[in-house]
This record gives C-alpha cells, structure tokens and sequence, in this order.
C-alpha cells in the first residue's frame, strides 16, 4: 500500500513539470530480445504522454494508444542477417568454444560494420536531415558510440540504456570504479571470489580490452562519426557525456557490484503481469498432472540448427521423463518427436514461467530468460553458448536455483541426471522463489523508475550533478599513478640516501677498527 503510495505521489507532483517530452529511441541492434527492451520502455514513455520517436531494425503492430509513437525502420540490415542464417553460413552454436579475447577481436570487427547500416540508412539519414530537435535521445549501449553522437545532433541530453549490469563496457564511460579483484569481465564464467588464476586472466582481458577500444574501436567509431554527420562533435566529446545510464540488473539477479550516482538500475522493467494463454497451451498446461518442462534457446539461438547429435540427445531425454515438455522448435516438424512433446514456433515467454505447472526452465542462459524466471520463481538448466550467458549460468548455480550443461558436454546421460537432480531435490525451486522475492521487493516498480529518471534528465536539463569528477581526470591520475610514481621516487631516494650515509659510516667504522688492530 505504500509502495503505491508513494509511486503515486512521485509521478503526480512530477507529472506538471515535464510535459509531453521529444524523445529518441536508438536500439539498432536485429536482434528481437533487444529491441523487446527498447520498445517496452519506449512505448510506455509514449503511453505517459511523450513524443516518442524509435530507430530500430523492427516496427510496432499495434503503437500506443496516448502519446505520439513513430518508427524509423532501418532496412536491409534484419535481412541480411537472416539471409546468412537460411544458407547456414552463421550457426550461433558453432561460437560455444570462442575465448573471450577472440570474442572481443571478432565484435570489434563486425559490429561496427552492422551499425554503420544504421547510420547511413536512407529513413535515419531523413530524420538526420529533418531539423527536428529532441530534448532527449536515448541510445542502447553495445559497441555504437558513434551514434551518440545524434544527441548533440539534435540538441538531446543522453541517456545510455545498457541491456545487462554494469561491466567493462559501460563503466569506463561513466567513471564507475570496478575492482579486478572480484568484479569478472561478462566474457568470463567467473563468480566472486575468484582464483588466483581468474583474477589474472579477468586483468589481462581488460588490458587487452583498454589497449583494443582505445587504440582501435573509439578511433573507428569517430571516423564512422565524422563520415555520416560531417558537422557532428568529435567523438570524445560525447563519449563521456551520458547523464544517467539504465542498467538492466537487479541484485536478484546479478551480483552486487559498485555503482555511481548516474547508474540506475532498472532490471527487470520489461516483464508483464502474465496475461491469458492461447486455448492450446492453457489446456496443455493445465491438463499436464506430472507438470511441464519449458525448453527455449531463446531469439537469436535456433534449436532447428542443433546438430544432429545434440538434438537426439535431448530427443531421447525427453522421451523417458514422465514430465510433458514445451519446445520453442522453429520448424513445421520434428522428426522422432516424442508424444509427450509439444512444439511451437513461438511461445509466450513471460506468460508460459507464470503458469503454476512449470517446474523447470531449460535456457541458455540468456538475461532476459534469466530476469523473467527469477520474476516467476522458476528454477532453471543452463545451457549457455556465448556473451554473458555463462556467467548467468554459473550465477544461477552459486545461488542456488539452477544448474548447467555446458554445451560441449550435452550427453543423454549429463542432461537426464541434471533434469532429474533439480526436480527431485526441492532447494532449486525454494531459492528460485527466495531471488523471485528480493526481484519484487522493491520501492517502486522497474518500469516506474526508468520513467522517474527519464523525466528527471529532461526536467534538471541532462542532470550534470550527477556526473562523478573522475570522468575529468587523466587517465593516470584516475589510476594515482602519479602518486605512487612520487611515494616510489621519495622512497627511492630516501632508501638511496639511507644507503648512501650507512655505507659511509660502515667504512669510516672499519677503518677505524683497522687503525686499532694494528696499534695492537
């Protein structure tokens, strides 16, 4: 009751003071799961009353009923890549091996090349050209700085969404402290606390990381600026310019880390009070009486493209268990299919974890699957392939509510022992509901507050305040390396001088002692 109290206090006394906003929404990447996030938060800006425009590679079927909402579609980009998927050039699965070094050069490569499609896409270059002003442009953190370049552009304060928790990514744009000692690269399936070895690896990554962005990615990025938007600020100048960034984290999901005043969380913003199933999977649902396993490798991950091998393994698993099985399987038919098998070439996620009869979630591992059966309470297995899914993976093992089958070890054998361990052994599902408690117990909900602070920016004019001084700093004053170059010379000379004035009297000492032994 106070919660909703208070929520309501918040957006009635702040509703006057920012009237209906221009707003930019950037969320370039094809991916579906990322633009769900994009349009989730933009539709409901749109849906409080702001002018909401959105530049993506995907378009609403039914736009927001108040407000203004506009697409800017970039075209060719979605295609392309799934062109590459239907001639089986590209199979997600075949990167499950990558290390994160490789991972990184690879991103740096490619990335680039797909968000400069956005960039100079015919319908983003209109809207460059328009002269329209906005008072806030919101942009999707993930290897496209050169496209915050649009909020200067267009007369914006900027704001960074980043989909997953603070990380290397994100904190050296905003200051945000993030201590190698417990803190692992997302790449690395490392939980605190780490190795000796962990830590070492985790510190040569992001060396390797700093070398590789600023000797090679911000400088691509500011030629891609320079080249679409002749007249825009150099990169440097908006690189650190962020006023606040949403973080798609919750410490129910993601491990405590530290965070600056300009850092709000937000984790979880996306999930919807379930709504009515389809007759077919309700009745599903409700008529399976030994209850019901959900299998989904998620958007961007096919389970068509499993390799032979692996989708027997899985086929045969399925096959013994007394459970009924939902597949997200994208193909008209599944040969060998068990009876107790139902297949769908698209599921309602969110409301699927909320029916009562599920009791297992097989996953990749992926943030979103993750933040949706934390919200639900649904243990899970893991079978991660790449990004952050095997951090969320292991993440889900040190706290208790899943466990994993690394894809290289997918076996009859490993994923029916797995299966039957987490139904039969009640602690995964009683901490799945422990971290579904912590997710809610909050004072206003997710989506409330990427609101608040996306009307606090436009209402405190880019909110400057929040900005930390350490973005100001070299970067070998940041690191105080300055000072303890000083504490190493000081100490250095006084340990010379020390020396020097021991070694004199040692002499002076032996000599002395020699003029006394010949007297003798």
């Amino acid at each position: 009751m106070m919660k909703n109290f208070i929520t309501i206090l918040l957006f009635s006394t702040t509703a006057f003071l920012t009237n209906g906003a221009k707003i930019l929404g950037i969320f370039p990447l094809p991916g579906r799961s990322h633009y769900i996030l994009g349009s989730s938060l933009l539709r409901e800006l749109a849906e409080r009353g702001h002018d909401v425009t959105m530049i993506s590679c995907f378009s609403e079927k039914e736009p927001p009923k108040n407000g203004t909402y506009r697409d800017v579609v970039v075209s060719g980009l979605l295609e392309a890549i799934q062109e590459k998927q239907k001639d089986k050039t590209m199979n997600m699965f075949d990167i499950e091996t990558s290390d994160p070094f490789t991972t990184t050069v690879f991103m740096g490569f490619m990335m680039p090349q797909l968000m400069e499609m956005i960039l100079k896409d015919k319908n983003v270059q209109k809207l460059i050209n328009s002269n329209e002003k906005f008072d806030v442009v919101i942009v999707e953190q993930f290897l496209n700085d050169a496209q915050k370049a649009l909020s200067t552009h267009f007369g914006a304060a900027l704001i960074t969404f980043y989909p997953i928790g603070a990380n290397f990514w994100i904190n050296p744009l905003v200051g945000n402290p993030s201590p190698l000692s417990y803190v692992p690269d997302m790449m690395l399936d490392y939980t605190a606390p780490m190795t000796f070895f962990q830590r070492l690896l985790n510190t040569l990554l992001y060396v390797f990381n700093e070398l590789f962005y600023n000797l090679y990615m911000f400088p691509q990025q500011n030629k891609m600026l320079k080249k679409h938007l002749p007249n825009g600020p150099d990169l440097y100048d908006v690189l650190y310019n962020t006023s606040i960034v949403l973080l798609n984290s919750h410490s129910s999901i993601n491990q405590a880390v530290p965070h600056v005043p300009n850092m709000i969380e937000i984790g979880g913003f996306h999930v919807k009070p379930p709504k009515k199933l389809p007759n077919d999977l309700q009745e599903f649902l409700d008529n399976s009486k030994n209850g019901v396993i959900y299998f989904s490798m998620g958007s961007n991950l096919k389970s068509v493209e499993l390799p032979i091998e692996k989708r027997n393994a899985i086929l045969s698993t399925f096959s013994k268990l007394k459970q009924n099985v939902l597949w997200k399987w994208e193909d008209d038919s599944l040969p060998g299919q068990p009876p107790n098998v139902k297949l769908s070439k698209w599921l309602p996620q969110q409301d699927i974890l909320a029916h009562p009869n599920i009791k297992l979630f097989i996953t990749h591992g992926g943030h979103l699957s993750t933040t949706e059966t934390i919200y639900h309470g649904v243990p899970i297995l893991a079978i991660p392939i790449f990004g952050d899914q095997k951090l969320n993976a292991i993440t889900a093992v040190n706290n208790g509510y899943g466990l994993v089958v690394p894809y290289s070890q997918l076996s009859e054998e490993k994923l029916t022992n797995t299966i039957h361990e987490i139904l039969n052994n009640n602690k995964y599902r009683e901490n799945a509901k422990l971290r579904s408690r912590i997710f809610h117990d909050r004072l206003m909900s997710p989506m409330d507050t990427a609101i608040y602070w996306v009307e606090y920016v436009i209402r405190h004019k880019g909110a400057p305040h929040l900005r930390v001084a350490g973005l100001d700093l070299p970067w070998y004053q940041y690191h105080l390396l300055d000072v303890i170059a000083f504490i190493v010379l000081i100490g250095s000379c006084f340990l010379f001088t020390f020396y020097y004035f021991m070694k004199i009297i040692c002499k002076k000492l032996f000599f002395k002692n020699r003029r006394k032994l010949k007297k003798q």
